[in-house]
């Protein structure tokens, strides 16, 4: 199989199932985010961290690839039930969106009572989970957009939305694994 196909050398892409379309279709932008989350999850497993976490981050990655699958798969071949267009993908459950939340539960056990926001940064690696939220946010905000105009699965927006929190805590847990500090975001006062 060859990697270079030259069929985008126009600027289109095939979505999965065939469909054709523009390369900055918010459906190539929502996945495309997506993969560009997953890139950046790989970064923070090849960073000095615990066997547990690095466990549940492959398990993200390989959840993601699924949400990639699910976005490139327009809604017209998603709900063919029968007949040799129909696509079968796999989908996200509620017992993967249930798992980071538990994962959530057991690292907040041991950090201490958030009183501020925190500034991201401290250490590479925590600096990198915030990278990784933050893309987390803007495939979130993209899956959003697309489902106003092409409605995709609901489990999508939630395990997205989920998954910005638990790399919330992620952060917070590798600040305190690595011995750094948080530093709170205290609001200057404007005089005025």
């Amino acid at each position: 199989m060859k990697i270079y196909t030259k069929t985008g050398d126009k600027g289109t892409t095939a979505l999965y199932g065939g469909t054709r379309v523009l390369k900055h279709h918010l459906r190539i932008e929502a996945y495309g985010t997506t993969d560009e989350l997953n890139s950046y999850i790989g970064l923070i497993r090849d960073q000095e961290i615990d066997d547990r976490t690095s466990q549940t981050l492959l398990k993200v990655q390989n959840e993601l690839f699924t949400i990639g699958a699910m976005l490139a798969t327009p809604p017209e071949k998603e709900k063919l039930k029968s007949g040799k267009d129909r696509l079968n993908i796999h989908k996200i459950s509620p017992k993967d969106i249930s798992y980071l939340e538990d994962e959530i539960d057991v690292m907040d056990q041991d950090l201490p009572q958030m009183t501020n926001f925190i500034l991201p940064g401290g250490h590479q690696t925590v600096s990198f989970c915030h990278i990784a939220r933050c893309v987390c946010r803007r495939a979130e905000r993209l899956a959003v957009q697309l489902d106003q105009n092409e409605p995709i699965d609901i489990s999508i927006l939630q395990y997205l939305n989920r998954l910005s929190d638990y790399l919330f805590v992620l952060a917070r847990k590798l600040t305190f694994d690595n011995k750094s500090v948080e530093i709170p975001w205290i609001p200057s006062k404007i005089d005025g």
